[in-house]
């Protein structure tokens, strides 16, 4: 993973440091910092450690790269296998114990459309409970498929993740999973959020 293409900002409405990730990218610390990002049918997992406040979240595409779950010959955090898999190793060496970690996903709307016969989010939706389930990591809170994008911002230290739904599925969601903005800061302040 790029690490220099992740963009740590001021953000004005929280009044405190933030990063932006994309697709395909996956951040953990130990500061008291908020990691954000905008999902449409992509997936992200929030990953603390309860007690140390350690922890992460990812973005990812696809649950595995090609059909096969087992195929290691791709590693991509954009394929959930590989994106879980990293952040929750990194955050492990970062000091958390693997014991006290508890997770919270979003993502997984179905944006390509009402009709879509394949319905990407609900199959990232389903990896990501399946992965957590297997890793024996409890999942604290969700909001996962409808179809609806979601702005997320993630805030390791305290657990809290705020979430605004994206009123309107359009083609600039799809877009915002292939060429992700330069700044999400302004989706949080233009509609009604929920905390989880």
């Amino acid at each position: 993973m790029n690490m220099s293409a992740i963009r740590i900002y001021y953000h004005n409405a929280f009044k405190c440091e933030a990063v932006s990730i994309s697709p395909g990218q996956f951040y953990v610390t130990d500061q008291d910092i908020l990691i954000g990002t905008t999902l449409g049918s992509c997936v992200a997992a929030c990953i603390r450690d309860r007690l140390s406040g350690i922890g992460g979240m990812n973005h990812f595409l696809l649950p595995y790269y090609g059909n096969d779950p087992g195929n290691a010959d791709f590693e991509s955090a954009r394929y959930g296998a590989y994106a879980m898999d990293m952040l929750i190793k990194e955050v492990i060496n970062l000091g958390a114990v693997k014991k006290n970690l508890e997770a919270k996903v979003f993502g997984g709307g179905n944006v390509s459309g009402y009709y879509s016969t394949l319905d990407i989010g609900k199959n990232n939706a389903k990896f990501v409970r399946q992965y957590l389930n297997e890793k024996s990591i409890n999942i604290t809170a969700e909001d996962l498929a409808d179809f609806q994008g979601r702005t997320i911002y993630f805030s390791p230290r305290s657990g809290k993740v705020w979430v605004r739904k994206l009123a309107v599925v359009t083609p600039t969601i799809l877009d915002m999973e292939k060429e992700y903005p330069n700044t999400i800061e302004s989706d949080l302040l233009s509609g009604e959020m929920d905390m989880f």
